[in-house]
């Protein structure tokens, strides 16, 4: 938006007076509609300078422009530091949610570890968070991981699972009984007073300690009790202690995925796609994970990543409390915490732990994918279509999809064949075949010119639906006769506008609709898909193998082999019975087609006794058959 248009709000002198008075200091500002609603909160290093930009530079964001006319007021508050700004603009956001600023749209509600506030404590899984004391250490994004936890818990330290209200005058009062995990081993019933209040609670400590990631103090503690034990002969006490301390170290060394020395450090990971942001947050401690969640933020006027990134680190930290010393990024956030070093690690096992971020904020967005899939089993379709639209710079979304394959051996009963692909799916109402007619022995690229010259000829011929993309079966020769024939079936219509058979209108009309998208898909030497091809000139197509993509890309390639194969198969066999058949007296073309829907080979007919070759063609042509196989020698008969 130009000074000009900025114009256009009737507010503008009014809001270019408060703009001009304002200070060269950092803030947050918020424009106001004309019902006093706020629309957009933002923060500034320099109060006056960034607001002013709104009036006086041209913006390329449509919404920007929107946003800019929709100001009817605007107001600013001055705080000390750029960092003071950001937390304010949180908070405001927060609380107002305003239509033009970052939306932040958590994810599903992950499942936490409950350490409940109650006698005797309970550690178990929930997605609900209850302000009634309890402590709650998470969320785990991956269940399992949860549940694993919970399980060792069980095992190492034998906590209770059940509901009773253990208060000390319920378990007088009651007389509770000992359930079966008591008897197995699995429980040191606190219901009957088997372990003491501060005995368990010792161990819910010790809960907690690892679930902050407290490992190595925890470990050192355990080994001081345990020699302390057995100093005192308490050789039963402080054998448990060592199981104990054995299962904690097991459970360590699998929870570790880098060295214990780097603790207490954040992990940022950030990628965007269209109008949204993702930000994956791990919290380390002592090289274990304590603390993991991915949040995402739909962008309204295209904020830089570097502020979104800055909002993510900003609300990622007051969210879950933390307190780390080190954040490591993949790039500069606009603003960095105080007293907090940043850093964008290179190499070593700080790459190492950005590299796992990133890994699992791809696994979030595939699980997301999955999800809206089973929800809408359209939906993948289309993400698939629009992958390749997008790949391949396609002008509209390739709902049809034509691919071509040719088959014959040493030049012999050739033929071509043509799949195509509705919506990412086969519709084989609409596969076509195709003799070579006008093509003498072995030439793939002359019978391909031919086929596609006479499959869109046909089509346009009869105002039918002609594909947004055809693939070739080949490389790039292949790609190259397809879009020749396409050419030439132009130059044909052009002669015929030149010769007064169609009019101009129609040529055009013609012209635009065989203007199709030509790619080519290559095999490896195990014939495997193994790329696209796409452009002039040709160039590879970034496909990871293993995707979606690539494997819809691989059912065609395989599906139009095999139809081609198939179809040349039925024309060699009809070849050979017609062949074998001709030194039959009076067996003609008939009963060979008869004979060849029945049995599918010539091998199949030979075989066949004389009652099922009676009940395809009469008793008489079926004993002539049989006569004439049952004297040819062997293999002469084989031979033709």
């Amino acid at each position: 938006m130009t000074l000009v248009q900025a114009k256009l709000n009737p507010r503008f002198d009014y809001l270019k007076e408060i703009v001009d008075n304002m200070p060269d200091l950092p803030g947050v500002y918020r424009y106001y509609d004309k019902e006093g609603t706020i629309i957009y909160v933002g923060k500034a290093k320099n109060l006056k300078r960034r607001v002013n930009s709104y009036f006086t530079k041209e913006h390329e964001s449509a919404r920007t422009a929107r946003l800019v006319r929709q100001i009817y007021d605007l107001k600013y508050v001055v705080v000390n530091t750029e960092i003071d700004a950001l937390n304010l603009e949180n908070r405001m956001i927060k609380e107002h949610q305003p239509k033009f600023n970052v939306l932040l749209k958590d994810g599903k509600t992950y499942p936490w570890i409950c350490v409940r506030n109650e006698d005797f404590p309970r550690v178990f899984l929930t997605r609900s968070l209850i302000k009634d004391g309890s402590q709650y250490f998470g969320p785990y994004t991956n269940v399992g991981v949860g549940k694993v936890l919970i399980e060792f818990f069980e095992k190492t330290f034998k906590l209770r699972t059940c509901s009773l209200n253990l208060k000390p005058q319920m378990i007088e009062t009651k007389g509770y009984k000992a359930c079966l995990k008591y008897h197995i081993g699995k429980c040191d019933a606190p219901c009957i007073s088997k372990v003491s209040h501060e005995t368990y609670n010792e161990y819910i400590d010790q809960v907690k300690q690892i679930l902050k990631g407290h490992t190595q103090e925890l470990l050192s503690l355990l080994r001081q009790e345990m020699m302390a034990k057995a100093g005192e002969m308490k050789f039963e006490e402080a054998a448990d202690i060592k199981r104990r301390i054995e299962l904690i170290e097991g459970y360590r060394a699998k929870a570790n995925i880098v060295p214990p020395s780097i603790h207490n450090v954040d992990v940022f990971a950030y990628e965007e796609e269209d109008q949204t942001a993702f930000v994956t947050f791990f919290h380390l401690v002592h090289g274990a994970v304590v603390s993991s969640y991915t949040i995402e933020y739909k962008k309204q006027i295209d904020e830089d990543k570097a502020d979104v990134l800055a909002i993510g680190i900003t609300e990622m930290r007051e969210r879950f409390e933390s307190q780390a010393v080190e954040i490591l990024v993949p790039f500069e956030p606009s603003l960095t915490p105080e007293g907090v070093t940043l850093t964008i690690p290179q190499r070593g096992d700080k790459r190492r732990l950005l590299e796992f971020a990133e890994k699992n904020l791809r696994q979030y967005r595939i699980d997301q994918l999955k999800q809206a899939e089973k929800l809408n089993p359209e939906q993948r379709t289309t993400r698939l279509l629009t992958e390749i639209q997008k790949q391949l710079g396609l002008p509209k979304l390739p709902l049809r999809i034509e691919s071509f394959d040719n088959s014959n051996i040493s030049g012999s009963d050739a033929v071509a064949a043509c799949v195509v692909f509705s919506n990412g799916k086969p519709d084989k109402s609409q596969y076509r075949k195709f003799n070579i007619r006008t093509v003498v022995g072995a030439d793939d690229y002359a019978s391909m010119h031919e086929v596609v010259m006479r499959r869109y000829k046909r089509v346009v011929e009869e105002e039918g639906n002609l594909p947004d993309l055809i693939l070739a079966d080949g490389g790039i020769g292949q790609m190259h006769v397809i879009e020749e024939a396409l050419s030439d079936l132009r130059r044909q219509y052009l002669m015929m506008q030149l010769q007064g058979e169609i009019t101009q209108e129609r040529l055009n009309e013609i012209s635009a609709k065989l203007d199709i998208p030509v790619g080519g898909l290559v095999k490896n030497e195990h014939h495997r898909t193994r790329q696209m091809l796409f452009g002039e000139p040709p160039r590879a197509v970034d496909v990871k193998q293993g995707s979606s993509l690539f494997h819809l890309l691989e059912r065609i390639q395989d599906e139009v082999h095999r139809f081609a194969i198939t179809f040349h198969r039925q024309k060699r066999a009809k070849s050979q019975l017609r062949s074998e058949f001709e030194e039959i007296p009076g067996i003609g073309p008939k009963t060979q087609q008869a004979l060849l829907r029945e049995f599918h080979s010539l091998k199949r007919v030979k075989e066949a006794p004389l009652a099922a070759l009676s009940g395809v063609v009469g008793p008489a042509k079926a004993k002539l058959i049989r006569d004439y196989f049952d004297n040819v020698p062997r293999e002469t008969s084989d031979k033709k």
